[in-house]
């Protein structure tokens, strides 16, 4: 079955259900692709990868602003669970992620393979840590690429 089915079957259950919060993120997310596939060039079609990538762009929007209500305390409590939800319920639909720990591992083989051991050096690591053929989380790997070269510049 294809995202857009399965979200369609869950749309109507969530209907069915008096589920709020479970239609309010297919809804999003289908306001999202209607969108994404009106833009300025777009030819594609409307398939499992537009959805992939339409949900993870939106995941990582609802991430940041999750954050962000986290940082006022009590007041964005409400707000930022809510957001959470919504992550949480998307995330079946992507990819997995590399962990940190093989996140690190994937940076620690990258630096070994360009013999970087300069910080400023960093956005060369990281573009080659997210050309790999892995799933990796950029900001992740960001933080790490500069820890692991820091680590580096301090063994000099």
């Amino acid at each position: 079955m294809s995202i857009q089915e399965d979200l369609a079957a869950a749309r109507v259950a969530a209907m069915k259900e008096g589920d709020r919060a479970t239609l309010n993120v297919i809804r999003q997310v289908e306001s999202e692709v209607a969108v994404a596939k009106s833009a300025p060039g777009f030819s594609g079609e409307v398939d499992d990868d537009l959805y992939r990538s339409t949900i993870a762009s939106y995941v990582k929007r609802m991430d940041k602003a999750r954050a962000e209500y986290e940082g006022l305390g009590e007041r964005g409590r409400q707000h930022a669970d809510g957001l959470a939800f919504e992550i949480d319920y998307l995330s079946q639909y992507l990819p997995d992620s590399l962990s940190e720990d093989e996140t690190r591992r994937l940076v620690r083989q990258t630096i070994a393979d360009l013999g970087a051991d300069d910080p400023k050096m960093k956005g060369q690591v990281i573009g080659a840590v997210m050309q790999s053929a892995e799933e990796v989380d950029g900001a992740l790997a960001a933080r790490i690429v500069g820890e692991e070269l820091e680590a580096e510049g301090e063994k000099k």
